[in-house]
């Protein structure tokens, strides 16, 4: 039977150190440095990969300002969570984080949600509606799906944005409001505004700081922890006896590729949970699949024996990944060791461990 993985009871923070013990496999052990958005009233971020570092040092740096942020990445990726921290971080932490879905909302009626309404201003109008910038002032406001904003609305968003100030969808009078503006989007801004699709001039009013989030896929380090921490909360709140989880589990959720990134991998732990009747979490196991090395395509796969296999297999998709990137250059500050945040010669040794061969500008992985 392969050995588990065990956990202490206490649930982690990003602020917290975790572990992750396998008995068979020394290498598993993974922490949590103590600086990560430190502070009480943070959202959880779990991760300890370069990738979400890079990220998290730009929250820190655009948090204490007012600058508006441009959040993209794939569905899934922890959008509202990089929003939800740049405002906890910043000085309007003890004010309103409000958050709209503009995809979410009827088109008829976005202006109203964003703007609010007079009465009478349409039918059924009843009586005055205060919008999400109102709601919002002194605060920061998340305008989730960007991209999904009418086109005729788009003049009024970038009017707020610049001078602050608005009049409620039948009224006359302005409002002025204190926001902070942070949008959210998986789709590409750029490709929409060469479309007409949204304006030019909004979008390089939003794009002062773009942050753009990995997917899960290019941060397969974090996925071990991101389990315990799902498989861990989920026991805590469903009353579950695990205090464990198999090897084989944790091997083949590794190995998948998360098409749908964190939240698909939390609903799926989420299942998982539900149906396990035992003190070790062991399934169901995932339909397995995976990218290629070079990330062109999906391919079905057989679950590797071990939990070193998988890691191996991510790590070495990731470094090759890497490599393509700068082309094949490993050191310097824009070669591929640093990308990684490993020393050049620490690289050169996992590349040969990994059967990772570099000639020049040719890189190939010399196992299958």
């Amino acid at each position: 039977m392969p050995a588990p993985a065990s956990w202490a009871p206490k649930m982690p923070g990003v602020n917290e150190s975790a572990s992750l013990e396998i008995a068979s496999v020394t290498s598993a052990q993974v922490a949590l440095e103590s600086d990560e958005l430190r502070g009480s009233g943070s959202p959880r971020i779990v991760g300890n990969s370069a990738v979400l570092r890079r990220v998290l040092g730009m929250v820190r740096i655009v948090a204490p300002t007012d600058s508006t942020v441009l959040i993209n990445g794939e569905t899934g990726t922890g959008k509202e969570l990089i929003a939800e921290a740049i405002h906890q971080w910043s000085g309007r932490s003890n004010g309103p984080f409000v958050k709209v879905n503009c995809a979410a909302i009827p088109a008829g009626l976005v202006e109203s949600e964003l703007f609010g309404h007079e009465r009478g201003a349409y039918t059924g109008a009843d009586a005055r509606v205060i919008g999400r910038f109102e709601r919002a002032h002194r605060g920061t406001l998340l305008l989730d799906e960007i991209g999904d904003l009418p086109l005729e609305l788009q003049p009024k968003l970038l009017r707020v944005i610049d001078e602050r100030q608005f009049e409620r969808l039948g009224g006359a009078a302005t409002v002025h409001t204190d926001v902070r503006v942070i949008c959210a989007t998986h789709r590409n801004l750029s490709e929409l505004t060469e479309e007409g699709q949204f304006r030019a001039d909004l979008f390089y009013r939003l794009s002062v700081f773009p942050i753009e989030l990995p997917p899960l896929r290019d941060r397969p380090e974090d996925i071990r922890l991101l389990v315990h921490h799902f498989a861990m909360d989920y026991a805590v709140r469903m009353r579950r006896p695990i205090t464990a989880i198999s090897e084989e589990f944790m091997a083949a959720v590794a190995w998948h590729s998360w098409p749908g990134n964190v939240r698909e991998l939390q609903n799926f732990i989420e299942r998982s949970v539900i149906l396990s009747t035992g003190e070790v979490l062991r399934g169901p196991l995932p339909a397995l699949t995976r990218r290629t090395p070079d990330g062109s395509k999906w391919s079905k796969s057989s679950a590797p024996v071990t939990l070193e296999q998988a890691e191996n297999t991510a790590a070495r998709s990731y470094i090759l990944k890497i490599l393509r990137e700068t082309k094949g250059v490993i050191g310097g500050l824009n070669g591929a060791a640093a990308r990684l945040g490993l020393p050049r010669t620490t690289l050169l040794s996992k590349m040969r461990r990994l059967g990772i061969d570099y000639r020049g500008e040719a890189i190939v992985s010399s196992r299958k």
